[in-house]
């Protein structure tokens, strides 16, 4: 089920995109807002539980704080990606991050890479690469290359660092410090209010923001970080599947071909035991 969990996750984040284009407001905005709806609800319900049953430890508050740091650099190189390259090099840059977590979860967590894992990093980075065609490096490519790299390396440590405080944290508490950490950030950044996308705020604050972190990380209390992190090569493919129905942009044939390589790599993830490899 905790497997589930995460893939239930992955499903709602890849709706993403589809959000985003209609929204049509900067990164910024989007960010910004969404995280003020998603924190003043996350807000609301902590009040209404009483603090100390989600933060048994006041000072571990610190954790999930350096978590929303992370996350922060993350989507915004992955932005910055996506307007400095093409989709295809942004994506395949960024989702170098499974093969780094696989390096980082046995040094820092202790996990094995079994054989089964690395056959799906393999078969999903196959599949990304047929799907998107591959690199197109050109002389202004390199920043957004760069970016996207990034963007993978901050990825793959955010999801050590969720794996180790997710043990630690409730997944509510791991959702709305981070959202706070945001907004702060933020702010100096923020100019107006899009009064014409306060429904895009409003659905990814609740959706994107909030029911998909907090299955996440109720996910990753068992799911090792290799196997969270070869799933999230789902994300694509379902990203793909709403661009067909809410865009009417349908995909090409060798679209279709690394798709069902990405999702033969989830299915051999997921016929694995959940429960944990390694002890934290």
């Amino acid at each position: 089920m905790s497997s589930l969990s995460i893939l239930l996750a992955i499903f709602l984040w890849s709706s993403l995109g589809v959000i985003v284009r209609i929204a049509d407001v900067s990164e910024v905005d989007l960010i910004f807002y969404s995280s003020a709806v998603a924190a003043a609800l996350q807000g609301i319900i902590l009040l209404a539980g009483g603090w100390s049953k989600f933060v048994p430890d006041i000072r571990t508050l610190r954790y999930p704080a350096m978590l929303g740091c992370v996350n922060l650099l993350n989507t915004f190189a992955f932005y910055y990606a996506f307007r400095h390259t093409t989709i295809a090099n942004a994506v395949l840059s960024h989702y170098i991050a499974p093969v780094l977590v696989a390096f980082l979860a046995a040094y820092f967590l202790k996990e094995k890479a079994t054989r089964t894992l690395i056959l799906a990093i393999a078969l999903s980075t196959a599949g990304l690469f047929i799907m998107l065609g591959g690199f197109s490096v050109g002389s202004s490519d390199s920043a957004g290359i760069i970016a996207g790299l990034l963007s993978g390396c901050s990825y793959a440590v955010l999801i050590i660092m969720a794996r180790v405080y997710t043990q630690q944290q409730h997944p509510l508490v791991m959702s709305f410090v981070p959202n706070v950490v945001i907004m702060i950030l933020l702010a100096p950044f923020v100019r107006e209010f899009p009064v014409h996308a306060a429904w895009s705020f409003l659905v990814m604050g609740v959706v994107h923001s909030t029911i998909a972190p907090m299955l996440y990380y109720w996910g990753m209390k068992t799911v090792t970080a290799n196997r969270t992190a070869v799933l999230g090569y789902l994300e694509p493919v379902m990203a793909i599947i709403f661009s067909m129905l809410f865009l009417s942009e349908v995909p090409a044939l060798k679209s279709l071909a690394g798709g069902s390589l990405i999702i033969f790599s989830g299915y051999l993830t997921l016929r694995g035991k959940d429960r944990v490899q390694a002890g934290l």
